[in-house]
């Protein structure tokens, strides 16, 4: 039976329709009702002349029909190619099915697929899909059977014979030029030579060579690359695994994971796994391995192998240089257009289903399902990011409290309380030419609301900060310790790792390594540091501190913009507005920062991957890392550097209304009357969420839209107008050329805005105790978003093995040691704290009822140097406004100097931050120490494991000799028998 089709199915215009195409959906529209299917089919069998493909019996039923076409809705997306596939006539389907012998049941909308497809039609049908390229399949459903293999396309991702497809190589089917083919037959042949198995798909504009690695192959490089299997349980075994997991089964975790049950994995999708000890593969203990485990050369370890492979051979015949190798290369070249690993349709669909989606951002992530499918680095990535998340929850909600504090003691500030209740101080001229003298009460708000992030509590939360940076450190380094021991790779580092082919080909074309080359045989000879990767090394990092500068430049135009706004007429306000120099201001020139930082951080990117590629970089690890520093470094600077100024420059040196210390001739920038916090939280703010909405657009809506555009253009053949090529998406390897490429360090974007927002948290969240909380929201829906991205935009990456997330973990400690210094000058430079104790200790007030008017001081109009502000001062009738500074007032002798109450505070700021540093890298260092980086037990476990592992193998090895010296016995004795037999035969011929 066929299933009915329906032209609106059909999304191309009839007129687009060839006689032949028209003709097939003029007769399958007619199958509406029984009556009018049993006309349509007579009718259309006369008329085509056995070119019309339809079902042999009539439709006999409305619930047959109906089940048909239910089957086929279902399936519509299976529909596949067999092998030997002849189109039928219709008389054939006619006579085979009427007789009984189960004749070719092709549907008839497959047929209209194949002549759409062989007219150009760059698109599908809606409804009906088509895979592979040698034949169609034919599904279990429509015949009625069950051994057809159900609604899977048996070369929807595999060979002719059913072999998986781990690697797909992709070129242009038309390019027949003599160079490119000769380098693919020779680059392919190589790849026979080495064992792997190749079949050819054409039936496209763009050829897909499908690469298969047998068990052979994948044995003898697991041995060279020292891969880790998982072992058959050995004797011992639960004992170590049930004390090590004892603590799990306590009577304390099971009610704590009943309580969050809604958190846990779904155990029908992901069971957990049993835990193996592991051992670096070697074919001589092939059978000591368990073949059964999902870790056994699961899909990221063979094809890593195979990448591994085709990295190192050679193109060119009778040119096997370091140049000619690496199929990095060919793509480069563009003999290739891609290669790249196929996504599992099963298990991508567990993934996005239970993992990469937004309705799951509460539950746990399952990391070994996810090793499995994108190899040990990108798990690390997730597993580290999933930690960092969770290490937020306890700093969010304390940095909820501190904020809440503020506002709950709002009332209780004195410096916001005699601001606001009618304090009529009139304060100097925020500049020369326009501003007017103002009133102290005019920044009651500002005053306010500096006091939510400027209070008792500050202190607090600036230790908590300190501790919880360290606790996070110390305790991911001992988390991942655990997870990489799950994964067999304890005691894997980069020195394991083979060279990289671009390093081998820069060394090749040095005149001076070619000695060593000969002596090496053209492989990875020694390079000095000093004649070799100096010069590379001391240029590039020279552009890097160039770029630094270019970015502190920046930051110091933005300040003199704003400088230059206070002095001319404000453009939006009035020019006299407290609101508009205190907050909008401030706000604008948030937003102005952050276009160019965006904009350095774009190009600084690009030219980071040429400057590190000028390198000697032997392997990956260290090619990445060297990368990583340069963009970091940058980075620190291009995000940092405002937050830095506000932190600690802006304001400090202002100088007196008598005498402005001034750049360019500009007054340089002053605080409010509560000081620079409320400014510096603004900025914290507009930088961080800002720069999350650019990430966030950049990830995600711009691989969404262009995903789009191009389904779009080939649903309407936007393409085929402008003479382009697409594939249609009819099988795996075909739907994932059309996804984005994966890079090899598509990590160190997600790394780099991870470790830039802990910058943030833990350098400046003390201006804003909601950061965590910003960062714990943002993070939550990162884990989903970068799922969905790599499963649904890009291609599948090639798995690589790491026992750690690399340089990253130490440049968060240095982080870390960095804002233990920041957070001491804030809170000395930037808050009212020390002023405050001063005040204290030398003014019997310790209600702070003067604080405020002792951090004013007074000045005389009649000393303005400014002719414009002295005229204005006489106009106005003005003699003496104030100002925030520590000086002499001008009755005083000396008058405007420095009195001795500002050093007496200075000298207490330089103590605190020296007291705070040490005390604070102290209790650091003593977390650090109680807190080791690798459990006691998993220790413990190891090394029982090691000496089970080793006393295995020595009796593994006195099995082999047992078996091989019985053998020998045997042999020996059957020689013998021989012997004697052929003697008594001798003796028996003699005798007679």
């Amino acid at each position: 039976m066929y299933s009915a089709v329906r032209t609106h199915d059909y999304d191309y215009p009839e007129s687009e329709m060839d006689e032949r195409e028209s003709l097939y959906f003029d007769t399958i529209s007619l199958a509406d009702s029984e009556a009018a299917a049993a006309a349509a089919h007579r009718k259309s069998l006369s008329q085509s002349r056995n070119t019309i493909y339809h079902s042999a019996v009539d439709l006999a039923g409305d619930e047959t029909r109906n089940n048909l076409r239910n089957s086929a809705a279902t399936d519509h997306m299976r529909l596949a190619w067999q092998p030997g596939y002849r189109q039928s006539t219709a008389l054939e389907h006619l006579n085979g099915a009427g007789a009984g012998a189960g004749g070719d049941h092709t549907d008839a909308a497959i047929a209209a697929q194949v002549l759409a497809l062989q007219n150009g039609r760059t698109h599908l049908p809606t409804g009906i899909g088509v895979a592979g390229g040698y034949g169609y399949s034919r599904s279990g459903a429509d015949l009625g059977g069950g051994g057809g293999g159900g609604n899977d396309d048996e070369t929807y991702r595999s060979f002719e014979d059913g072999r998986s497809v781990d690697f797909v190589l992709a070129y242009n089917g038309d390019d027949k030029s003599a160079t490119a083919v000769d380098k693919r037959r020779f680059f392919e042949n190589n790849l026979k030579r080495e064992g792997l198995q190749l079949e050819l798909y054409s039936q496209q504009w763009v050829h897909f060579m499908k690469l298969h690695a047998p068990m052979e192959v994948l044995y003898r490089y697991a041995e060279i690359l020292k891969i880790k299997m998982p072992m058959k349980v050995i004797p011992g075994q639960e004992q170590i695994i049930a004390e090590s997991t004892r603590e799990l089964k306590s009577c304390w975790s099971r009610m704590c994971r009943s309580l969050f049950s809604s958190v846990q994995l779904n155990n029908d999708v992901f069971p957990e796994r049993g835990q193996r000890i592991h051992m670096e593969f070697a074919v001589k203990y092939l059978k000591l391995y368990d073949t059964e485990h999902p870790n056994y050369f699961d899909d990221s370890t063979r094809y890593s192998i195979i990448n591994f492979i085709m990295q190192r051979q050679h193109f060119e015949k009778g040119d096997e240089t370091a140049e000619s190798r690496g199929i990095e290369k060919l793509v480069e070249d563009g003999v290739y257009l891609c290669a790249y690993a196929l996504h599992d349709k099963g298990k991508r669909d567990d993934l996005l289903n239970e993992w990469a989606k937004i309705g799951n951002w509460k539950k746990l992530q399952p990391l070994d399902n996810i090793k499995d499918y994108f190899g040990a680095k990108v798990a690390l990535y997730y597993a580290w990011l999933g930690f960092y998340t969770q290490m937020l929850i306890p700093i969010s909600i304390l940095g909820i409290f501190f904020f809440l504090y503020g506002f709950v003691t709002w009332s209780s500030d004195p410096i916001s309380y005699d601001i606001c209740n009618g304090n009529e101080t009139i304060m100097c001229p925020q500049c020369d030419r326009g501003c007017k003298f103002w009133l102290l009460n005019e920044t009651c708000t500002s005053s306010q609301f500096n006091y939510l992030i400027d209070n008792k509590m500050t202190m607090v939360f600036a230790f908590v900060m300190a501790i919880w940076a360290v606790a996070y450190l110390e305790l991911w380094k001992r988390y991942s310790a655990g997870l990489v021991h799950r994964w067999g790779l304890t005691g894997f580092n980069h020195h394991v790792e083979h060279p990289r082919p671009q390093y081998l080909a820069k060394i090749s074309k040095s005149k001076k390594l070619q000695d060593k080359l000969q002596a090496k045989n053209g492989f990875d000879p020694d390079v000095p540091f000093w004649s070799f990767k100096f010069l590379p090394n001391f240029t590039s990092y020279s552009i890097v501190v160039l770029f630094m500068c270019i970015s502190v430049i920046a930051v110091a135009a933005i300040i003199i913009y704003r400088m230059a706004q206070r002095a001319s007429s404000s453009i939006i306000g009035s020019e006299n507005s407290m609101t508009y120099k205190i907050m909008v201001l401030p706000i604008t020139a948030g937003f102005l920062d952050l276009i160019v930082i965006s904009v350095l951080d774009l190009v600084y990117s690009k030219l980071a991957i040429s400057l590190t590629n000028y390198e000697y970089c032997r392997t990956q690890t260290e090619y990445d890392e060297s990368l990583t520093i340069k963009n970091y470094v940058f980075q620190f600077v291009n995000y940092y550097s405002s937050l830095f100024y506000i932190a600690f420059l802006k304001g400090k040196f202002v100088g007196y209304p008598s005498k402005y210390n001034r750049i360019f001739n500009f007054r340089q920038e002053e605080c409010n009357p509560g000081g620079c916090l409320m400014e510096l939280c603004m900025q914290l703010v507009i930088i961080m969420v800002g720069k999350q909405a650019v990430n966030a657009i950049v990830e995600m809506l711009i691989p969404y839209l262009m995903r789009v555009f191009k389904e779009f253009s080939q649903r309407y053949d936007f393409f085929k107008r402008r003479n382009e090529k697409t594939v249609p998406s009819i099988n795996q390897f075909t739907e994932d050329f059309n996804l984005l490429p994966v890079e090899n360090n598509s990590l160190y974007a997600e790394y780099l805005e991870m470790v830039v927002q802990y910058g943030f948290i833990t350098l400046f969240s003390l201006a804003f105790p909601l950061a965590p909380l910003l960062a714990l929201i943002n993070n939550v829906m990162e884990v989903r978003l970068d799922a969905i991205k790599m499963l649904r935009f890009i291609r599948r990456p090639v798995g690589m093995r790491a026992h750690n997330i690399g340089v990253w973990q130490n440049i968060m400690s240095v982080v870390t040691h960095i804002s233990v210094a920041s957070s001491a000058m804030i809170i000395a430079f930037s808050t009212n704290f020390i002023p405050k104790l001063v005040y204290k200790a030398t003014h019997d007030d310790p209600e702070l009822d003067g604080y405020l008017n002792f951090t004013l001081a007074t000045f005389y109009t009649k000393d303005y140097r400014t002719q414009s502000l002295l005229d204005y001062s006489n106009e106005a009738n003005v003699t003496l406004c104030h100002y925030i500074e520590f000086r002499n007032d001008p009755w005083e002798n000396p008058p405007y100097k420095r009195p001795m109450i500002y050093w007496k505070i200075l000298t207490a700021r330089l103590a605190f931050i020296v007291i705070y540093q040490n005390i604070i890298s102290m209790l650091q260092g003593i977390l650090r120490w109680a807190v080791p980086d690798v459990s006691a037990r998993l220790l413990k476990r190891i090394k029982r494991e090691n000496f089970l592992l080793r006393e295995r193998i020595i009796e593994y090895e006195k099995e082999l000799t047992q078996s091989l010296a019985q053998q020998q016995e045997e042999s020996l004795r059957l020689r013998l028998n021989g012997n004697n037999a052929t003697t008594l035969n001798d003796n028996a011929t003699t005798y007679v």
